[in-house]
C-alpha cells in the first residue's frame, strides 16, 4: 500500500508540474475551480487544474519545485511500478493500459471523467491493499467512463486531442446509436474492446452531451451517487497512469442497487457479479473503513423509498452482507 500510495502521489505531482501559465481560482456557485491561464494566439486559453482543495493548493504552491524534479519522479515511478509488479499486484493489461494512457494524455480524467464498472473494481486492489479474488468477479473487457453533465458544461476546457481523434488512432470506430451525430460508444477492431460514456440521469435515461469530453453519454439513474467525490488511482502500466475512480464504499453500495435493477432480471449473471463485488468490498471495508461504509450505506438508504427497496431486495439475497451493514450502522 505504501508503494502504491507513493505512486499515486508522484503521478499527481506530475500532473501539476506540466501546467503552464498562472494558476487562477474561479468561483462557480458553491464550488471553486483552479485554472491556468495562458494566451494562445490572440485568445486566452484556460487549462483546468482541478477543484479547489488543500491538496490542490499545496501542489500549486510547489509548482516550481515540481518542474525541477520531473526526471527524478519519472525514475521513481518506474521503480515503484516494478516493485508493485514484483509483489504481485495485478497490472493493467497492454490493450487497456494503452487506451487509459491515451485518454489520460487527452485530459479525460483531469476533466472529471471517472472509470466505473469492473475496471474501477480492479483499482481497489491498490487503494485498499487487498488481493483480488480469482475468477469472473474481476474480469471485464469494456471500459465505462462517467462524468457529471453539469460539470462538463461549466468547465472552460476540453480534451486535446479530441477523443474521436484519440480513438481513431487506436483503431476504434464509433458505434451507431438511435440519435444521429451523438456517439457514446466506440469499439476497437480486432480486440472487441468497447469504451462507453455515461452520465447521471434523474428520471428519463436519455442521451446527453458532455462538452468537456467532446462526446455524448448514456444517462443512467443512480449514477450520481456512484461518481460523487471520486478518488485518484494509478494504473500499473508503463510508469503508471493517473486515472479517477469512485470511492470504494460508494461503489459497493451502488452495486447493490444496480443488481436489483438489471433489466434482464435479478438472477442474471451480471446481477450476480454485482452482488459478488459488493459483498467482497463490504466485507473488506467493514474491517478497514467501517465509518466510510456506514456513511455511504446510510446516505443511500435516506435518498428515498425506491433506493431503499433496491438495497433491501439485493440484501435479502445476501444475509451475511446484510448482517455486516446492520452491525456497522448501529
Amino acid at each position: 500500500m505504501s508503494a502504491y500510495t507513493d505512486l499515486v502521489r508522484l503521478l499527481k505531482d506530475d500532473a501539476m508540474s506540466g501546467i503552464e501559465g498562472k494558476p487562477t481560482l474561479k468561483q462557480r456557485g458553491e464550488k471553486a475551480y483552479w485554472y491556468s491561464a495562458r494566451r494562445v494566439g490572440s485568445d486566452m486559453r484556460f487549462f483546468y487544474i482541478g477543484e479547489d482543495s488543500e491538496d490542490t493548493r499545496a501542489r500549486i504552491d510547489r509548482i516550481e519545485a515540481l518542474h525541477a524534479t520531473a526526471k527524478e519522479r519519472q525514475a521513481e515511478r518506474s521503480r515503484l511500478v516494478r516493485l508493485l509488479r514484483a509483489e504481485g499486484m495485478t497490472p493493467t493489461d497492454r490493450a487497456t493500459g494503452s487506451i487509459l494512457s491515451a485518454m489520460a494524455d487527452a485530459g479525460t480524467f483531469r476533466l472529471g471523467g471517472t472509470i466505473v464498472g469492473t475496471h474501477a473494481f480492479r483499482f481497489y486492489e491498490g487503494e485498499l491493499g487487498i488481493r483480488l479474488p480469482l475468477g469472473g468477479m474481476a474480469n471485464t473487457g469494456d471500459i465505462d467512463i462517467a462524468q457529471f453533465e453539469k460539470l462538463s458544461v461549466v468547465l472552460e476546457d476540453q480534451v486535446d486531442p479530441t477523443l474521436a481523434e484519440t480513438f481513431s488512432a487506436l483503431k476504434f470506430v464509433p458505434l451507431p446509436g438511435l440519435e444521429p451525430r451523438r456517439t457514446w460508444r466506440w469499439a476497437q477492431g480486432g480486440s472487441g474492446q468497447l469504451v462507453e460514456f455515461l452520465t447521471p440521469a434523474f428520471g428519463e435515461e436519455t442521451i446527453r452531451d458532455l462538452p468537456a469530453l467532446g462526446v455524448s453519454a448514456q444517462g443512467l439513474n443512480y449514477l450520481n451517487f456512484l461518481i460523487a467525490e471520486p478518488i485518484h488511482a494509478a494504473a500499473i502500466y508503463r510508469s503508471g497512469v493517473l486515472v479517477q475512480v469512485p470511492r470504494p464504499e460508494r461503489f459497493a453500495i451502488h452495486k447493490l442497487i444496480i443488481a436489483d435493477r438489471r433489466r434482464d432480471g435479478a438472477g442474471s449473471l451480471k446481477a450476480s457479479k454485482d452482488r459478488e463485488q459488493a459483498a467482497f468490498l463490504i466485507a473488506t471495508l467493514a474491517e478497514d473503513r467501517p465509518d466510510d461504509l456506514s456513511v455511504a450505506y446510510t446516505t443511500a438508504m435516506e435518498v428515498g423509498p425506491r433506493w431503499r427497496e433496491r438495497l433491501t431486495n439485493s440484501l435479502k439475497r445476501m444475509p451475511d452482507t446484510m448482517e455486516i451493514l446492520n452491525r456497522i450502522s448501529q
